[in-house]
């Protein structure tokens, strides 16, 4: 576990080799709100932290869990799409923790992989060319950590504008308090919320 200290550290550390704030708050697990708040220092006036750090640091480190944690995500994707009655053509990994989960997910299912970097600076991102294609399929998206959604919702949008369908978005981890973004399903293995601040 943190302390704030050593978040600004490590947030601080990872501005000086170039990283954005929106890669810092990948990297970190934190809001892009939080990280930009940290880098202003303004958390040794304020201490209220309206966020919460999530580390997973123990699933990451071998391909044993990550692939123990894949199929628990097989589960729910199968669950879903007997609810709602839908296919799915392939899995689609946000850069950069999404992906390994999403790899083992398309292999366990045999669905096409397709990898998407959101552009860091910009409001949409792109697909890599190295993996399947988005045009036409029926997809599901895997991210590790959903903070606001706004990762989500620009790659469901990103899927949209290249011809591909999006029918569920499956995370590690959501700190939002909705199960929908744009009309598509979210479902987290475990959500955290703050407790006693408004």
């Amino acid at each position: 576990m943190y302390s704030l200290e050593e978040l600004y550290r490590k947030a601080m550390e990872l501005k000086s080799k170039g990283m954005s704030d929106k890669e810092i708050s990948t990297e970190l697990h934190l809001s892009v709100n939080t990280v930009t708040w940290l880098l202003s220092k303004d958390f040794v006036k304020h201490k209220d932290v309206q966020d919460v750090k999530i580390g997973w640091r123990s699933l990451g480190v071998y391909g044993g869990r990550i692939s123990s944690i894949a199929e628990v995500i097989c589960d729910i994707i199968y669950e879903e799409s007997e609810k709602g009655e839908f296919d799915i053509d392939a899995i689609l990994g946000i850069t950069v923790n999404g992906i390994p989960f999403a790899t083992m997910i398309s292999y366990f299912m045999e669905k096409e992989l397709i990898v998407y970097r959101p552009h860091p600076a910009r409001k949409d991102g792109y697909f890599s060319s190295n993996f399947a294609a988005v045009k036409d399929k029926k997809i599901v998206v895997i991210d590790d950590v959903t903070s606001t959604g706004e990762t989500l919702r620009r790659t469901i949008n990103d899927i949209r504008a290249e011809g591909g369908d999006v029918k569920l978005a499956v995370v590690l981890v959501s700190k939002m308090k909705d199960d929908e973004i744009d009309g598509v399903r979210i479902r987290s293995l475990f959500r955290a919320s703050l407790i006693g601040k408004e």
